[in-house]
């Protein structure tokens, strides 16, 4: 029994030694015990994030460059300053390098109430809970349960840069959401377009909105105002919600497609056949 009692007391100091420092440790991307040793310029520093913002803006273009997660292989404890193989515990001091660690993506984290999981299809890790996100496997994403079979697929759409700021959003640390159409936007990008006044998706231009109510206030505003004479001309158009073309009058105020009733529409010709 002593004997017994003896371990647990061992274990026990064994694990307040491995929490030691837990949470003090970071930056501003994350809470972490270690450093990263930057393969591609022997640098150090305390996320691949940190990394890519100061070599943003250093003078030289040339010299700018992105950190590949992957191809860490030492690390720096920050609690002991010892420099070592990745791994999750320090060889020197014991503690844990972070909370959360995931050794194919080389990733440390101490807030584990971001539900840290790494999705083998992404190939990286992400948050939120891995019961709360499935992956679709046309989009090349993983996305949060409430789009299951409730979602358009737009093949590898994560798998590009945000319309609005251009970030590459796979593996972007902000929130995206899955338009109407279907390709993928920042959430605060996709509100402040919003904010804006712009309906249309920045890509293949199809509404984004419910534009119903604004369809109605148009007919009421076309109805209003009759064109004059020398304007009464047909023009064919092409609608960038249903993809349809139609021939209607031409009007200042905007054309009514035909077929899905959208104002969201461009001339392709005029009444003398001539491109726009």
């Amino acid at each position: 029994m002593e004997q017994q009692n003896d371990d647990y007391v061992n274990d026990a100091h064994s694990t307040d030694k491995q929490d030691i420092g837990k949470m003090d440790y970071g930056c501003e991307h994350y809470r972490r015990r270690c450093k990263l040793r930057a393969p591609c310029c022997n640098q150090i520093f305390t996320c691949r994030h940190c990394h890519n913002e100061f070599t943003t803006v250093l003078s030289n273009p040339k010299e700018r460059h992105e950190l590949v997660r992957h191809e860490i292989k030492q690390v720096v404890c920050a609690v002991c300053e010892t420099e070592q193989l990745v791994a999750h515990v320090c060889s020197n001091c014991g503690v844990k390098m972070g909370e959360y660690f995931c050794d194919i993506c080389k990733f440390y984290d101490d807030d584990t109430a971001k539900q840290q999981f790494h999705c083998d299809d992404c190939g990286i890790c992400r948050v939120g809970g891995r019961e709360n996100f499935f992956h679709c496997k046309k989009c090349a994403s993983c996305y949060g349960v409430a789009l299951l079979d409730n979602h358009s697929c737009v093949e590898n759409s994560m798998k590009s840069h945000c319309p609005i700021c251009y970030e590459y959003l796979f593996d972007s640390v902000r929130g995206t959401i899955i338009m109407k159409c279907g390709h993928t936007i920042h959430s605060d990008c996709f509100e402040e377009m919003t904010i804006q006044n712009q309906y249309r998706c920045p890509i293949c231009s199809k509404s984004v909105l419910d534009m119903a109510t604004n369809w109605q206030r148009l007919d009421i505003e076309v109805q209003a105002t009759p064109m004059p004479h020398e304007y009464r001309y047909n023009v064919q158009i092409l609608c960038n919600d249903c993809n349809k073309t139609s021939q209607v009058p031409f009007h200042f105020v905007g054309h009514k497609c035909s077929h899905c009733n959208s104002y969201n529409t461009r001339v392709i010709t005029t009444a003398n056949n001539q491109q726009q």
